[in-house]
């Protein structure tokens, strides 16, 4: 008795060892990349670049980050985590190491875009959703949400550490900074036992032999259901709406009049709500209907996007609130849902390889989205039919919540 005690302490301390490094992992991968609507003003004075060209960069970043985490699920399937975690950190340790030194816009779609929507594929979510399922089997909607929400974490870090970094020594050395980050994190991957770590927890379902899962459909079969595709555009749906607002935040809020420094702290308030929201979403998800619980992320979603709209006409520190407390909470929540329900309907040896196809959906959403609104905003002068591209792309993703079979009848 006392053996089977101890062991379940230590195996309990492991998965949550796990859960704390997949959720560091995403939030300093990604919160890096979504730092970049604090540095798109910076960007756009110093070169000279419109809108729409400069948030072209982080639309390049998006799809590779959603082509990424189709080759971030291939990867871990075949050749395992330590190899993801090695080669996303090395490509984001170089990308940020150089873009203080570049000086052409193509330069930024290469090392930022690519390199650095790659890298951060490789050691985000796509990762972290394999590995945590592998580690946790009750209440796994709950350890994959805190995962999940590393995103959100991120940007409550990295936004105002950007912004204070920009004002204090300027976006070049701000971005050098960032990446001696990536170098510490590369030297202590290079270290941590990936072959224990890849196994998984001794009694889960989800576990693996020699350090692969001996069950579940390929991705070749996943596609061709139903289920894939409706997780497929619900991402992307939902990321035209979410990442059009959220690359051009900042810039809007300068526009309508607030400081920078007060635009930067808002998004990043927002973005330490998308750490409570995706959590609450995940506890939510294991005890009500899913579709239910998606649905009012969705209306806090539509209640940001409406007050933001109206900081146009009416100024106010209530909008302003009420915009923080939506987006803060909704943004991103949709994905705990869509990660949980695909740990139980694909789970087994291509679980990584799937949900990394259906991520390619995001990303091609949120590349979409940020491009629209910044097209948008220098071809009429304003946001107003980017908060309405993103108001009906929005809706659309929500939709697919109630019509997709599987989905909106999973078990609880």
């Amino acid at each position: 008795m006392l053996k089977n005690n101890i062991f379940y302490i230590l195996a309990s301390f492991s998965s949550l060892l796990v859960l704390f490094y997949c959720l560091m992992m995403t939030s300093l991968s990604r919160g890096a990349g979504e730092s970049f609507g604090v540095f798109l003003l910076p960007l756009s004075s110093h070169f000279s670049w419109d809108r729409a060209s400069v948030a072209s960069i982080y639309s390049i970043y998006m799809v590779c980050l959603g082509l990424g985490s189709l080759l971030s699920g291939m990867a871990f399937d075949r050749f395992g985590p330590r190899f993801n975690y090695m080669v996303g950190l090395g490509l984001l340790a170089i990308s940020y190491g150089l873009l203080g030194n570049l000086t052409s816009i193509w330069q930024f779609f290469i090392i930022l875009g690519v390199f650095g929507g790659i890298g951060a594929s490789m050691v985000g979510v796509v990762p972290a959703q394999s590995l945590v399922s592998r580690w946790f089997d009750k209440n796994l909607g709950t350890a994959l949400s805190i995962a999940y929400a590393g995103q959100g974490l991120g940007v409550l870090i990295m936004a105002p550490i950007s912004q204070i970094l920009i004002d204090d020594v300027g976006w070049q050395l701000s971005y050098k900074y960032i990446s001696y980050i990536f170098v510490f994190l590369f030297i202590i991957a290079s270290i941590l036992p990936w072959n224990r770590i890849s196994k998984g927890s001794k009694n889960n379902p989800r576990k693996t032999f020699n350090g692969k899962a001996v069950v579940g459909i390929s991705l070749i079969k996943a596609v061709k259901e139903k289920t894939f595709w409706g997780f497929f555009f619900i991402f992307c749906f939902t990321a035209v709406g979410i990442f059009g607002i959220s690359l051009h935040v900042v810039a809007y809020l300068v526009y309508i009049g607030l400081s920078e420094v007060q635009a930067a702290f808002s998004f990043g308030i927002a973005g330490m709500l998308n750490f409570v929201g995706m959590v609450l979403t995940g506890l939510a998800a294991d005890k009500y209907p899913r579709h239910i619980v998606a649905t009012v992320s969705y209306l806090l979603s539509f209640i940001a996007i409406f007050s933001l709209a109206l900081m146009q006409l009416f100024p106010s520190i209530i909008l302003l609130i009420l915009f923080i407390l939506g987006f803060g909470l909704s943004a991103g929540a949709r994905g705990p849902i869509i990660t949980t329900l695909m740990a139980e309907i694909f789970a087994g040896k291509g679980l990584a390889s799937i949900y990394g196809a259906t991520n390619l959906g995001q990303g091609l959403g949120a590349a979409a989205g940020a491009l629209l609104a910044g097209f948008l905003f220098d071809l009429t002068g304003g946001y107003n039919f980017g908060f309405l591209i993103c108001t009906i792309f929005t809706f659309l993703g929500a939709l697919l919540f109630w019509t997709v079979p599987q989905i909106r009848y999973a078990k609880i």
